[in-house]
């Protein structure tokens, strides 16, 4: 059960402007953002990096990124973001063999040796406390620009933040994320839990 209730969204009508930039990326607005709200100012901050960690102008690839997030989701134990991210990776062109994969990723021939780097940065920098070695960084900055890998922690940084709050704040799935991972993650251990509506 949620901890705290998510607020409709005519409950702060001068966030409308985040709102509807929620319902044109995702087609709905989270329910994080919408328990969020009882603190405009944090929503309209929070919107922002979205924007600068997601945006299109990216230079790492848009749905590799949302893997990166999914990876960090997965070790940090947050089932509500890893729903989202395994959604906005099958959004942005991953395949559903790909998304299976990435639960053993560094195994797997569908992975580059860039994208396993990244992978392995992330599953690493989810956990608590962060286990990122040195090595791993090195082969992460051998395959990416610098300013690739500052997007890919940036990736691994804002879905942390994420990671925090909604597994404090039970936040409740919503059905579109809540399909996907029923579809995608429960054959490999994924389960809403307290997570559900």
């Amino acid at each position: 059960m949620t901890r705290l209730d998510p607020l409709p969204p005519e409950h702060t009508p001068e966030l409308k402007e985040q709102f509807d930039s929620f319902l044109k990326s995702l087609g709905f607005v989270p329910n994080s953002v919408l328990t969020m709200q009882r603190n405009p100012k944090l929503v309209r901050a929070f919107v922002a990096l979205q924007g600068a960690v997601w945006g299109p102008d990216s230079e790492v690839d848009r749905g590799l990124k949302r893997l990166i997030g999914h990876v960090a989701s997965r070790s940090a134990g947050d089932v509500y973001s890893m729903a989202h991210t395994a959604s906005g990776a099958l959004h942005f062109g991953i395949s559903a063999e790909k998304l299976a994969a990435v639960t053993d990723f560094a195994a797997s021939p569908l992975f580059s040796p860039a994208e396993k780097a990244a992978l392995a940065v992330a599953a690493a920098a989810g956990k608590a406390p962060n286990a990122v070695t040195d090595a791993m960084f090195a082969e992460l900055r051998r395959h990416w620009s610098e300013k690739e890998v500052v997007e890919i922690v940036a990736a691994i940084a804002a879905t942390g933040f994420v990671n925090r709050w909604n597994a404090t704040m039970a936040t409740p799935l919503e059905d579109e994320p809540m399909q996907v991972g029923e579809a995608h993650l429960a054959r490999h251990g994924w389960s809403p839990g307290r997570h559900r509506r």
